[in-house]
């Protein structure tokens, strides 16, 4: 089986380098032609031909189909459907801001949450994406629309924190000098609210910004939208974010999707302020 060396980080890939013979400086070398969006080891002009071709047999390079692009005539902004080697399909958004562009990319392929108003959940959990299929997102894009990208949102498919492991890779990699270079307060994470993750995560993170999605201002009203709300409830789930922010010294974002006759009136606005 080949190994998935976008997946690898910097360190990573100098021991899997060195592993085959190699000098630890070709590891750099390799891991600055992932992030110009090289997908072949042949096009890797500055390896011996020897090296090129001992990669190509023993390692992949992650590569996303695009196989649908919608774009907004109002803003710009660019829906992408990408397919994956299982015959999954995940979304990503390019987004163009004033302050730069932002991608908003998937976590997994489908969602084991089962939130009532998302369609991520009706088909069940799929996979959980790699960590050089979250990162190949942003590649891809950034190849198709040949604009820079400044911001990233993990709010697409998924529960990002179902998928923490690989979440936290992704973050290293983009964040890596040698790779994308993102500052990590350029990064938003949002979950539905895992609480023992949410936890981690400010350790883990502290910089990286995290938004939850609530969409509801009392546990009745939750429950039915939410099923991850029976395990932790609204105020439990608060107090882990007042904790977060304590810690971490950063502003949270709360998601609220208004949803006509469950959580829009004027008393849930005002439960919603309290």
């Amino acid at each position: 089986m080949k190994n998935d060396i976008k997946s690898m980080t910097l360190d990573e890939l100098e021991i899997f380098i060195e592993s085959i013979g190699e000098k630890k400086y070709r590891a750099k070398q390799v891991f600055s032609w992932l992030y110009k969006g090289i997908y072949s080891f042949n096009d890797m002009s500055d390896l011996s031909k020897e090296l090129r071709i001992k990669l190509d047999q023993i390692a992949y390079i992650e590569r996303l189909d695009i196989l649908k692009i919608q774009e907004s005539k109002k803003d710009g902004t660019k829906k992408y459907l990408f397919g994956l080697k299982d015959g999954s399909a995940i979304e990503s958004v390019f987004m163009k801001y004033r302050y730069g562009n932002t991608v908003c990319i998937s976590s997994q392929a489908g969602c084991r949450m089962g939130c009532d108003f998302c369609a991520s959940a009706i088909g069940g959990l799929a996979k959980n994406l790699s960590p050089s299929e979250m990162v190949d997102q942003v590649i891809a894009i950034e190849k198709s629309t040949g604009e820079s990208v400044n911001n990233v949102v993990v709010m697409g498919t998924g529960e990002p924190f179902d998928n923490y492991e690989n979440l936290c890779k992704f973050i290293v990699l983009i964040h890596s000098e040698e790779g994308f270079n993102m500052s990590l307060r350029n990064i938003t994470v949002s979950t539905c609210g895992l609480i023992p993750k949410i936890k981690a995560f400010g350790t883990n993170f502290p910089q990286v910004n995290l938004a939850i999605s609530l969409h509801a201002p009392n546990d009745v009203i939750r429950n039915k939208l939410m099923p991850i709300n029976r395990k932790y409830p609204i105020d439990e789930l608060l107090r882990t974010c007042d904790e977060h922010t304590r810690i971490t010294g950063r502003r949270i974002t709360f998601e609220y999707a208004l949803i006509k006759g469950v959580n829009d009136s004027i008393e849930n606005a005002k439960e919603l302020a309290d």
